[in-house]
């Protein structure tokens, strides 16, 4: 592993030590890679290759001719990405850096000085590495990501039909709460089939539901345009081929998640214990995740509140099996999630305190993760309510997922199981509190009385 920056004292003060005499710089673009080695290690130091593999293989050669052993690079859109991994699987020891932190403040902006100033910095361990989580949790966070884009297309697709039968009149999404439902899904294929019978389809309505079937065929009576009929049906073709597509999907993950349980040997992991949380709700993943997850981490983190299936599987991908031992502190990690303010201060005074602006999968998991124990009736729950009452919903979100980021940090850098007590006071604590704090103002109260009187 790279090492970081150190100071030494010389007899004309503090100098930075180089610590990675063996660094490279890669300046990444589209249609070239720029990469720079020390001067001493070959005369033509700052080179210019093309990017096509051929010439990706001839850079790992290059760099091994001149004895490097790390690399730094920027993370430029995904242009870094072929690289990256070629370089890894070359044993190269590779830091992709955030372009923010590693602007070229020293010369001009050409892609020989960005290469030289990347060489710079990373010899003296001042490039901070950005998280990457290994191969094979990528390759599942890749597949998860396409898998949130088919649902979100078959999202889409269900809009349409929604669309095309208000404009044909035909208000069942009025009469029924969910059109994807039994009845919902009946309905519409039969109309798809043919039948544009309102009596006809109203009977195919589920007799739970909560409008009378003479209600639901007053809705069905719509103009049954052609154009609109042809719209609808392949709306729903649409949504089918999603469907498909997911479950193909959901296969595959399946896989890459039993090899990835298979690699890694978890020390201390204890026996899983099921939470039997629901997992038959809409667009749940059709794999055993709280098997594979508590395989990879040791701990079962569908415990934690709010944390479902689908949720669990994002963030297999997103952070892998080791990402504790990435993250120093609980406090880096949260930070690195966006779930921490970015406080300035200036003349001792704190002059902002916001969040930044920006997106980061994790965070935005963590988030919805909060936004569903806002009704819950345990101590996460609580802690949601009175985040609210004291500053909103939006903040109420945010602290709450800060708390989860918290919570899952501990539960896997220590090995320790969901304890309610990680969130912090209960109900019955904080009632305590307010009782004791009540009383308090009534003595004083009542002392005042006495000295009034």
């Amino acid at each position: 592993m790279a090492k970081v920056a150190r100071k030494i004292k010389t007899s004309k003060g503090l100098r930075l030590k180089i610590v990675n005499p063996d660094a490279a710089g890669i300046d990444v673009a589209d249609g070239e890679m720029q990469v720079c080695v020390p001067e001493d290690r070959d005369g033509e130091n700052n080179r210019r290759f093309d990017s096509f593999t051929c010439d990706l293989r001839e850079i790992c050669a290059w760099l091994k001719a001149c004895r490097i052993t790390t690399v730094a690079m920027e993370a430029t859109g995904v242009y870094w990405l072929n690289i990256f991994l070629m370089l890894q699987e070359e044993g190269f020891d590779v830091v992709l850096a955030n372009p923010l932190q590693v602007k070229n403040l020293m010369d001009e902006k050409t892609d020989e000085a960005d290469a030289e100033w990347l060489m710079l910095l990373h010899s003296y361990g001042m490039v901070k590495p950005c998280f990457q989580p290994d191969n094979v949790a990528r390759r599942i966070r890749n597949l998860t990501r396409h898998r949130s884009n088919l649902i979100a297309t078959a999202g889409r697709e269900v809009q349409h039909m929604q669309k095309a039968m208000e404009q044909m009149n035909v208000k069942l999404s009025t009469v029924i709460s969910d059109i994807l439902g039994k009845s919902g899904q009946a309905i519409i294929r039969a109309i798809v089939a043919g039948d544009h019978d309102p009596k006809s389809l109203a009977q195919l309505a589920d007799g739970r539901c909560r409008k009378p079937k003479e209600v639901i065929a007053k809705s069905l009576e719509g103009t049954w345009d052609e154009d609109l009929l042809f719209i609808l049906t392949q709306s729903v073709e649409l949504y089918d081929t999603c469907q498909e597509k997911v479950a193909a999907c959901e296969q595959e993950i399946e896989k890459l998640m039993m090899q990835y349980a298979a690699q890694v040997d978890m020390d201390g992991a204890g026996e899983l214990v099921r939470t039997n949380k629901r997992s038959n709700y809409k667009n749940a993943p059709d794999i055993d995740t709280e098997k594979y997850a508590h395989a990879l981490w040791g701990v079962n983190l569908m415990a934690v509140p709010g944390v479902a299936a689908g949720s669990l599987l994002q963030l297999v991908g997103e952070l892998g099996h080791d990402f504790a031992s990435k993250f120093d502190t609980c406090s880096k990690f949260c930070k690195w999630c966006n779930l921490s303010p970015n406080n300035k201060i200036t003349g001792g005074k704190l002059i902002s305190s916001r969040i930044p602006r920006r997106k980061n999968p994790v965070g935005q998991i963590l988030r919805q993760c909060a936004n569903t124990v806002k009704d819950e009736k345990g101590e996460l729950g609580t802690y949601f309510r009175r985040m609210k009452s004291r500053n909103g919903h939006m903040q109420a979100i945010v602290a709450t997922a800060h708390k989860i980021a918290r919570i899952i940090y501990t539960m896997v850098k220590y090995k320790r199981e969901y304890d309610p007590r990680m969130v912090g006071c209960d109900e019955r604590e904080l009632l305590e509190r307010r009782i004791a704090r009540t009383q308090r103002q009534l003595q004083k109260l009542n002392e005042r009385l006495a000295k009034a009187g």
